[in-house]
């Protein structure tokens, strides 16, 4: 778990502000399919709480009490009700079941054990009503990236970003890939003129091969219903960008 990541949520939503295709997904596929909805490492809120201004009871489970602190800030903001909870995806029971249970945004990754990944699949299926679905998304891995990542430091240009009170932030990684963890290791330094390296933190991924997502699935008592390659709802391809995973009780 890469927790000290996850300790700068305003900064957090600065460099990935959310929104977006992966937004419309999810709330037209809770609109679909949702009544109770629960969201698995939630972050700051950023799909959670336009769902829950559709009306659906909402809650939302995160690891890191900063990021759910900056999640409630913004449901307030907006007059939406979600309820927030600190907890571990890895094993909890929460005494309820949902209609909609989702986790975004290559969360489910910070699980680097088959162990721990297959009891959060099991924790998720307790949770899962009659007919309830399960939804996730995590990137579909490239051989190719994986082997550039060579230690060396890099500044990333999609995650540079404006921060009104410091100004231009820009992003360097330096990541190395840890092939018999499937783990890709990496550094963030976060800097602006003024102050260079002001952030520096550690984000640890797993890759999840997609001949062995169905199996993980198995083990979790879940079932594959449907794996889409983008957000345009494209089945799952060579060269599709994520796996978008839709799901339901074995």
């Amino acid at each position: 778990m890469s927790q000290e990541f996850y300790s700068h949520a305003r900064l957090y939503d600065l460099m990935f502000p959310g929104g977006g295709a992966a937004v419309d997904f999810y709330r037209a596929d809770a609109g679909r399919h949702g009544g109770h909805v629960l969201e698995l490492g939630c972050g700051t809120g950023q799909k959670l709480i336009p769902i829950a201004s559709d009306g659906h009871p909402c809650v939302g489970l995160d690891f890191s009490q900063d990021m759910l602190a900056e999640a409630e800030r913004k449901a307030t903001e907006r007059g939406v009700v979600v309820e927030w909870l600190q907890g571990d995806m890895r094993d909890f029971d929460l005494g309820r079941t949902f209609d909609y249970v989702f986790i975004t945004a290559n969360s489910l990754l910070h699980l680097h054990e088959a162990e721990d990944l297959v009891s959060c699949l099991r924790s998720v299926r307790r949770h899962l009503a009659p007919g309830a679905r399960f939804v996730f998304d995590v990137f579909n891995p490239s051989v190719r990236l994986l082997a550039a990542a060579d230690g060396v430091r890099r500044t990333r240009e999609s995650s540079s970003f404006m921060d009104p009170e410091r100004g231009n932030v820009s992003v360097d990684v330096a990541e190395v890939y840890d092939a018999p963890a499937q783990v890709t290791r990496g550094t963030w330094y976060l800097s602006t003129d003024s102050e260079p390296d002001f952030v520096v933190v550690p984000l640890e991924i797993r890759s999840i091969f997609p001949q062995e997502l169905p199996l993980l699935l198995r083990l979790g008592d879940l079932r594959l219903v449907e794996r889409l390659g983008n957000w345009s709802g494209q089945p799952f391809a060579v060269d599709s960008p994520l796996q978008l995973c839709i799901c339901e009780a074995a």
